[in-house]
Parts: structure tokens; C-alpha cells; sequence
């Protein structure tokens, strides 16, 4: 099964400086789930949105997205529109979170001694569309005909459940007793903005679930155990939640998952370690037909060995070029990279090469701009296009 594009990206990218100057009174990590918007940074929002959707169709990149110029980060706008959760904008680092949890030892280690979260305070209900407003903003800067060219990205329903320290993630309030219920009726909030964002001509859906890399992270499974927290049973718990959100999901939109390691502020990633210890369960409990991985970096994220476990009618977007740093990669050394995955993926189902790198794509391994104030160290505006088409001319000389 082919991906949908064979040149892809992740979603986020490097925000104007007309943008950012602003949102500058929305910069504090605090306020990252901020409701109280004025109007004239959603008009700068808006303004910056339909530029950036015009220099991807006047490059030719695709898909299109709005590079979640809406958002102060990538998981900003959902959890916090939801009935029944609320957002708490400074919960003590280490106390309120997971023991050793990178991201808060990260921040902590940077001088951090708060973070904001969102947590279940009474029953989870969709009354209404948290980023149907964001679509629309995407959809009327495009022409009709280029709509199914778009890509919308949305967090995973995992996001605050697994930062927040165990059994704290609903309160005693919220009527919930367990794991299980909390996350069914998620899962339906889930399948209901779906349906929601597909009625309105949405068909490309990204759900970003980067702290599933975590399980491949010694810290983050020592952590665990320090908690009393079998690391196995919460990776099955959530990808349940995963497969229940994608049964809800309208036949003809197509749902991806991200996973990364992070592109925080100066090239910031949280966690390292192969894809190899949840390759198997990710790829055949999950229920996603496309993956976007990054093998940008063997050091840090492993080599192609993990997509052995593939199995057909699925495919991986290969995230092969840096959005951490600025040098231009080489197109020949990107091009053998697909190769090498082909060659593990078709030695594993044994099929022909051909075969195999039908199941392929090629993107950035992460978004550009994980934040409204990150970026990779040294990522140029200019640079980011670069590398952009550079995705797009290699994926033409690979598949055609």
C-alpha cells in the first residue's frame, strides 16, 4: 500500500517574525493552553497562515499544511476545548509528573520548575470541534480542487496521561475509576472531531505521538519502575487507545502517526534509542496504515532494522532529512538511505525491492518548529525551503 505522498512533512515550520512579534505576549510556556486569544493575533495568525500556504503550492511542496501557525506548540487547541478537562499552567516539576520523565528532567535541567498540563476534572464530552476553526482557516486559503493536497495534525490522545505522575491524570472528581475509562471516552471525542473535520473536507489526519519513542528510552523505563508502572501494560494501553480512536474514524479519511524524539528550541531532543523495542507492537497494534519515523540520525534513533516487522498493506514515511540542523543533505546519500529500507523491508516479507519501496516515502524527520519559539539551531526561513525540496526532488528521482 503506497503512502498518500511520496514527498512529505511533518507539519510544523518555522513561524515569520511577523508572527512571532505577534504572539510575543503569549510566549510564556505557561500559556501555552491559553483560550483567551485576541482578535489581533488571530488576524496575524491568519494573515501568516495564507502566505505559507501559498509558498508551498508556488513551491510544489506537499502536502500542504498551516504550519500550525494557530498553535504556541504542536499539542496546543484540543485537550483544553474539551468538556470535562482543565488547564493547569504551573504544576511542580518533579512532583506533579512521571519520576524521571524526560521532557520535565529536561526542563529542569534548563532552570524549569513548572509546566502546564491539562487534566481530567469531570466527565470528557465533545460538545465542540476543538480545531475545526484551524481546518477552516487551512481549507479557505486553497483552492477546492487542492483540499485532499492538505494535511491536519492533531496530538495523541496518550499526551497528557503519559507525563502526568500515575493515577493523576483525572482527579477523584471526574467520576473516572480507571485508565480505561478515561481514555473510551477520549477515544470517542477523538472519533467524533474526525468525523467533524472530515465532513468539512478534510482527508489527510497526522495524530503526533512522540513520547511512544519513550518506550525505547532507558531513562524513561527505569522511571517507570521507580513508579510501580509496568512500562508494557501502559505501551498496550495505549495502542488500544489508538485503535480505538482509528474504528471511529470515517472510511475515507487517512490517518498517520508521528513519532519523533523532539526538535525543541536549539535542536532540543528528549530521548534516544532504536524503534526496535515497540517496533512490533507500533506496526501491528496500533491500526495506522502510514508511520512517519525518523532515521535521520543512527546515533540517535537507530537504523532500519525495526521495519522488518512492517507488515503488508502498511507503509513508512522515511524521515530522512534534519530539521535540527542546517546543512544541506547530499540527495545521493538520502537516496541510498532508501534503498537500505527497502532492502530490510523486502528481505522481511520477501518481495522484490519494487515491491518494498511501494511502501515507502521520504519527509523531514520532524516537524520544523515544534513550538511558535523553537527551531533547529541555525535553520534558516530560506534553509527550511531548501530542505523542503529538496524531499520533494528526491522522492520525484526515486518514485517518478
Amino acid at each position: 500500500m503506497a503512502p498518500p505522498f511520496r514527498a512529505d512533512h511533518i507539519g510544523s515550520l518555522l513561524r515569520p517574525q511577523s508572527l512571532l512579534e505577534a504572539r510575543s505576549s503569549l510566549s510564556s510556556p505557561s500559556q501555552m493552553y491559553s483560550l483567551d486569544i485576541p482578535q489581533s493575533i488571530k488576524d496575524a495568525e491568519a494573515r501568516a497562515i495564507r502566505e505559507v500556504v501559498q509558498e508551498q503550492i508556488d513551491r510544489g511542496v506537499r502536502p500542504i499544511t498551516d504550519g500550525e501557525y494557530a498553535r504556541h506548540i504542536y499539542y496546543g487547541g484540543f485537550f483544553e476545548m474539551l468538556s470535562g478537562f482543565e488547564a493547569r499552567p504551573n504544576l511542580p516539576i518533579p512532583d506533579a509528573f512521571r519520576t524521571d520523565f524526560p521532557t520535565t528532567t529536561g526542563l529542569a535541567r534548563m532552570g524549569a520548575t513548572t509546566r502546564a498540563a491539562v487534566i481530567c476534572t469531570g466527565k470528557i464530552e465533545y460538545k465542540e470541534s476543538p480545531y475545526l476553526a484551524e481546518w477552516l482557516e487551512l481549507r479557505n486559503s486553497l483552492p477546492e480542487h487542492l483540499w485532499g493536497e492538505a494535511k491536519f495534525t492533531i496530538p495523541a490522545p496518550n499526551y497528557q496521561h503519559i507525563q502526568l505522575r500515575p493515577g493523576t491524570a483525572y482527579t477523584a472528581e471526574s467520576g473516572y475509576t480507571s485508565d480505561e475509562e478515561y481514555f473510551a471516552d477520549l477515544a470517542r471525542c477523538y472519533a467524533a472531531e474526525f468525523q467533524t473535520l472530515y465532513d468539512a473536507g478534510l482527508r489527510n489526519v497526522q495524530v503526533d505521538d512522540p513520547h511512544l519513542t519513550y518506550f525505547c528510552s532507558a531513562q524513561f523505563l527505569g522511571g517507570c519502575a521507580k513508579d510501580g508502572t509496568d512500562a508494557d501494560a501502559l505501551l498496550a494501553l495505549y495502542a488500544r487507545t489508538h485503535g480505538r480512536l482509528l474504528a471511529g474514524a470515517p472510511p475515507g479519511l487517512h490517518v498517520g502517526m508521528h513519532l519523533c524524539r523532539g526538535n525543541m528550541a536549539g535542536s532540543t531532543h528528549w530521548v534516544s534509542g532504536s524503534y526496535e523495542r515497540i517496533a512490533r507492537a507500533l506496526f501491528n497494534e496500533t491500526g495506522y496504515s502510514t508511520y512517519y519515523l525518523e532515521f535521520d540520525d543512527a546515533e540517535r534513533a537507530g537504523g532500519f532494522e525495526p521495519l522488518r516487522f512492517l507488515p503488508p498493506g502498511k507503509n513508512v514515511v522515511l524521515g530522512l532529512v534534519s530539521t535540527k540542523k542546517p546543512e544541506l543533505e547530499d540527495p545521493a546519500e538520502v537516496r541510498a538511505k532508501i534503498a537500505a529500507a527497502a532492502a530490510v523491508i523486502a528481505e522481511a516479507q520477501g518481495v522484490g525491492i519494487e515491491e518494498a519501496l511501494d511502501c515507502l516515502a521520504v519527509s523531514p524527520q520532524c516537524g520544523f518548529s515544534s513550538s511558535s519559539l523553537a527551531g533547529g539551531k541555525g535553520v534558516t526561513m530560506e534553509r527550511m525551503w531548501e530542505k523542503l525540496q529538496l524531499v520533494r526532488d528526491v522522492a520525484r528521482e526515486v518514485w517518478g
